[in-house]
């Protein structure tokens, strides 16, 4: 799975008039079930996302259509979870 940071670049005014049209990308990912879960940074510098496995190449494509791509940078990190509580243990790899 991968986490991924966005940090915002512009003024929060310009990601607010972004933030319709990034909602209904969130939501079509959740959607097909590649996003697990989405959240702001607090403070408000940017936001995060758990996304499930697959391959670089495909995750950054799903990025690239992001309307925040032109207000924010995404730091992404791959990562293979070795623990999880029984709640999530879905997340853990093999």
């Amino acid at each position: 799975m991968y986490v991924v940071f966005l940090n915002y670049v512009r003024p929060v005014e310009e990601v607010e008039a972004l933030l319709a049209a990034h909602i209904e990308w969130l939501d079509r990912y959740f959607d097909a079930g590649f996003f697990i879960a989405a959240g702001r940074k607090d403070p408000r510098t940017g936001g995060m996302l758990l996304v499930r496995e697959m391959e670089r190449e495909e995750l950054d494509a799903i990025l690239a259509e992001d309307p925040f791509v032109t207000v924010a940078e995404y730091e992404v990190t791959k990562v293979n979870v070795t623990r999880a509580a029984e709640a999530f243990a879905g997340l853990k790899g093999a």
